[in-house]
């Protein structure tokens, strides 16, 4: 018989756990964009900078991902560095993840994981780059992420640079009132399109500091009127996105090869990110990068000054670094 493990806890790094039960400000970080969203050796570097970009703001960045077959809420630079140099590391939604432990391999958490998983100890703020959305022609094809889904039964702000343009942008934002996910602008009453500062749609709702966010985070927790996400959508400002000509022009030839190709499902938005990054010669990657770290200094804004008010006791964690206690 193999020799299975009997338990797969969540592992918490001494470091997050200590902040979370001081009460301190923690921010989340997913790994996809370390295992598959950035070229190398640039992954490594990247991650390591938003790591330091949480911290220079004061909050305690907790990157997640699964090693050797258990969730990690917070990596150390060794676990960092697997993510970002193994071959065999996998993509993991939330329903992915006890497969991949089972398997006891390495994995990469999405939006949607680390959401759950953020949420399950009690951290508040998550940055990431871009949530996932619904994908053009889903009336035909029923493709969209499962962040959304996620985010309408998840409390977790995630602070992001709205969805990439790559999807339907219109049909993203009704699904998320329909799925009762709040969207705030950020400094701004437009939708942002990630490497563009404007997707061409308003907003209901926005706010003007970290300290407003925390204001709305609080008022959501004390209501307790459901577990929702709050999506802070935090868009680059003009002179820093990507040329809005260049982005049209690439990501009609893009969507034009794509259905050339018969590219579909999972493979879609790898594609067409590979394409920008050709295409534009590099730019949009340094955007892509941009984007990553204004994300990370912004969410460690609000954690500081969710922090700073009245909040409830983080989810309770174990002095061995387990957020569920160990078998008998």
């Amino acid at each position: 018989m193999p020799d299975y493990p009997t338990t797969y806890p969540i592992r918490v790094h001494p470091r997050v756990s200590d902040a979370l039960n001081a009460g301190g400000p923690v921010v989340a970080l997913e790994s996809t964009i370390v295992a598959h969203g950035l070229p190398r050796p640039d992954n490594l570097t990247v991650a390591r900078d938003v790591e330091q970009e949480v911290r220079a703001h004061g909050a305690e960045p907790a990157t997640v991902g699964l090693i050797g077959g258990q969730i990690w809420i917070g990596l150390d630079d060794d676990q960092l560095a697997t993510l970002a140099t193994a071959d065999d590391v996998a993509k993991l939604s939330v329903r992915d993840l006890p497969v991949a432990a089972a398997a006891g391999g390495h994995g990469a958490t999405t939006v949607a994981s680390t959401s759950v998983i953020a949420a399950s100890v009690g951290i508040p703020v998550f940055a990431t780059g871009g949530i996932g959305g619904v994908h053009r022609d889903a009336n035909r094809t029923f493709d969209e992420s499962a962040d959304l889904t996620t985010l309408a039964r998840t409390r977790i702000a995630v602070v992001c640079a709205g969805v990439k343009s790559i999807l339907d942008v219109p049909a993203t934002l009704e699904r998320l009132e329909t799925l009762g996910v709040t969207v705030l602008g950020y400094q701004t009453t437009r939708f942002p399109g990630f490497f563009v500062a404007d997707s061409g749609y308003d907003l209901d709702w926005s706010v003007d500091s970290p300290e407003h966010v925390a204001a709305i985070l609080r008022a959501q927790r004390e209501q307790d009127l459901g577990g929702t996400g709050v999506i802070v959508a935090n868009p680059l400002p003009a002179d820093e996105q990507l040329d809005p000509t260049l982005h049209d022009n690439t990501l009609a030839a893009g969507l034009a090869m794509m259905e050339r190709d018969g590219v579909t499902g999972k493979a879609v938005t790898p594609f067409l990110l590979a394409h920008f990054h050709a295409s534009t010669e590099g730019r949009s990657l340094a955007v892509n990068v941009r984007i990553i770290l204004r994300n990370a200094a912004l969410a460690a804004r609000i954690a500081v000054a969710l922090a700073g008010l009245d909040r409830p006791t983080a989810a309770p964690l174990f002095s061995d670094g387990l957020s569920t206690p160990p078998l008998a």
